[in-house]
């Protein structure tokens, strides 16, 4: 089985760092995660968006809080969800001094779209298509674009005014051996409006697809891509 990271990429897989490649080159046959441990260098958000940022809050979609030298964890694990879709988490947690904030996804290859979908949050409203490039400095550049909300029978697509445009680059430093990590969120009349950058250490551990934590799993899933 191939990771859902390579069947975006195809060849252009091969010229990422290797240990990009390895962070993005697992599936839930090789029944292994990658458990991340760093530091947020910077988190930064716009006033003007604290209100939505807040609702996200308890969806585990972004947050309204800001600071330097914020300590965070990432899990990345690879499992099939309840309609055979090949799934990657995206668990993050940051440390700041008076809350524990969250940012959840799940992504999957989607056949009908061909290409990622990333679902965002912990009940899979957003479903986000996902524009996957190798980075000229051998990283992973994943861009966002079209956004859909589904609830219950409801499903609409959201107007690029009215959302924000993901910008994510990792890779790999080797000159402080760490894992490196660039967000920005733009919105086409606010600019940018969520943001942040930090450096990681990833371990890998062995896992059982059966036995995948259910608090990195969405509350609910979405067949809907």
């Amino acid at each position: 089985m191939t990771s859902i990271y390579e069947l975006a990429l195809g060849p252009a897989f091969k010229s990422l760092h290797p240990r990009i490649q390895e962070r993005f080159g697992f599936c839930s046959s090789d029944r292994t995660a990658s458990i991340g441990q760093g530091v947020m260098e910077r988190i930064w958000f716009s006033k003007w968006t604290a209100l939505p940022l807040l609702l996200g809050t308890t969806r585990h979609i972004m947050f309204p809080q800001g600071g330097t030298g914020i300590p965070f964890t990432i899990e990345n694990y690879a499992y099939q969800d309840s309609y055979g879709r090949e799934t990657v988490t995206w668990i993050r947690k940051f440390k700041f001094p008076d809350a524990i904030r969250y940012f959840d996804a799940t992504m999957i290859y989607s056949s009908q779209r061909q290409g990622i979908v990333d679902y965002l949050g912990n009940k899979q409203h957003l479903a986000v298509d996902l524009e996957i490039t190798a980075a000229s400095n051998r990283g992973i550049r994943i861009r966002s674009g079209d956004q859909r909300f589904y609830e219950g029978w409801l499903g609409f697509r959201f107007p690029r005014i009215l959302t924000g445009t993901a910008d994510v680059c990792e890779w790999y430093d080797e000159d402080i051996e760490q894992y490196r990590i660039s967000v920005e969120v733009t919105n086409p009349i606010l600019g940018t409006v969520f943001q942040y950058e930090g450096n990681f250490q990833a371990h890998f551990i062995e896992t059982q697809p059966s036995f995948i934590p259910l608090d990195v799993k969405p509350l609910r899933e979405e067949k809907r891509e």
